[in-house]
């Protein structure tokens, strides 16, 4: 069987929870770069793959799947060890809100596509964009602080790296690009930093990918 294909942008954060979630679960995979500062996303090839002309993208067992939430379930199910859900109904609801909180309420108001609007459409100035998201930011991660202080153990949920974890590393990194004081989140940052240190989730960063641009 051929090794899965992620279709994605070392900077995506999108991609990046999935290359989070791939090397947690031990599963190898090589990678298909887009870059998103050049459009490469929109050419006809991809847009055949994936017609919202989005990364990442995920070749597996001769079919496409698309939306991180979606291709990080799969993956859970396809390789179910580790896993990266509890075994308890419940908790598992909790995990998945916690995630939903990073992938609908905090990530599509600072992707790319938005900040680009804010630019080109708003003549919006780098500061302005800069505070716009961390705003989205800061509101969402005062929210899954408290999320993290109720049910998180060494890692967001418990005390093994899952599903939350896949999503918050992306999302700090992010933070950070934008220059978000962290510092009124400190059990979402240890939580953060107990998985940053892993070797598997250390290999999904960003500036580890073969597309990263020079140091």
């Amino acid at each position: 069987m051929s090794q899965p294909v992620l279709h994605g942008y070392w900077r995506s954060s999108t991609a990046y929870r999935v290359r989070i979630a791939l090397a947690l679960k031990g599963v190898a995979y090589t990678q298909v770069s887009h870059d998103l500062r050049r459009d490469e996303q929109g050419a006809a090839d991809y847009l055949a793959l994936a017609p919202q002309g989005l990364v990442p993208a995920l070749e597996a067992d001769g079919q496409v799947l698309t939306q991180s939430p979606a291709i990080i379930e799969w993956v859970e199910e396809r390789w179910p060890a580790p896993p990266l859900l509890p075994a308890d109904r419940a908790a598992r609801a909790r995990v998945r809100a916690m995630a939903a909180l990073i992938a609908c309420d905090i990530h599509p108001l600072n992707n790319l596509r938005v900040l680009r609007a804010l630019r080109h459409d708003f003549a919006a100035d780098q500061a302005t964009v800069d505070a716009w998201a961390a705003r989205w930011i800061a509101l969402g991660f005062a929210a899954l602080e408290q999320h993290v202080a109720a049910v998180g153990g060494a890692f967001a949920h418990g005390d093994a790296p899952g599903l939350v974890d896949c999503y918050l590393v992306p999302q700090v990194y992010s933070a950070r690009r934008f220059n978000v004081d962290l510092a009124p989140y400190p059990r979402l940052m240890a939580a953060h930093n107990a998985a940053a240190a892993l070797p598997a989730v250390q290999a999904a960063h960003p500036d580890r990918q073969p597309d990263a641009d020079p140091a």
